[in-house]
């Protein structure tokens, strides 16, 4: 008599494929789609500080430190204590080519000062603090060739000069 397994023999089982061609289609099409789609941008931190809570510099060695207060009625130029200029609102807008030009000549008559403060009143627009950093940090300079042709183009081309490149902000006292 034959003995009999108790247990049932098992029977292999077909190996199961995995069919990635529909995964390979979909990244054929989406990795030229992505690439395509992408912004190249550069992103750019600016880095700012709160002013100091003296409200200017400490003693007159660490020298003049500009701050520009944006008020309602138009902006106003301190040195930490007394305002030393005054640009009215022109037509319901501020006048940022009078304040542009009053930041160049600030900065040619302190070259070494790399520091200033926006200080903005609460109830003015977020667009404004950036147009007043902007002139407060850099300006556009048009450049001139050396024997004073004109560019190829017909237009001046401009150079980004730095004027105050260390800016704080904070609220209007």
């Amino acid at each position: 008599m034959a003995r009999r397994h108790h247990y049932k023999r098992r029977t292999k089982q077909p190996a199961y494929e995995i069919d990635v061609t529909t995964f390979l289609n979909l990244m054929v099409v989406l990795v030229p789609f992505l690439l395509i789609t992408a912004v190249f941008s550069r992103l750019t931190i600016v880095e700012l500080n709160l002013p100091s809570s003296a409200g200017g510099p400490t003693n007159m060695d660490e020298g003049f430190t500009p701050e520009v207060i944006v008020r309602e009625a138009g902006i106003e130029i301190t040195n930490g204590r007394q305002v030393i200029a005054s640009i009215p609102n022109k037509e319901e807008d501020y006048d940022l080519e009078t304040l542009s030009d009053y930041i160049i000549e600030l900065k040619r008559t302190y070259p070494a000062q790399d520091s200033a403060s926006v200080l903005m009143e609460a109830q003015i627009p977020y667009d404004y603090l950036i147009q007043v950093m902007d002139i407060v940090r850099a300006v556009e300079v048009p450049i001139e060739k050396e024997d004073g042709e004109e560019f190829a183009e017909g237009e001046p081309q401009f150079e980004l000069v730095a004027l105050f490149s260390d800016v704080s902000v904070g609220d209007a006292p």
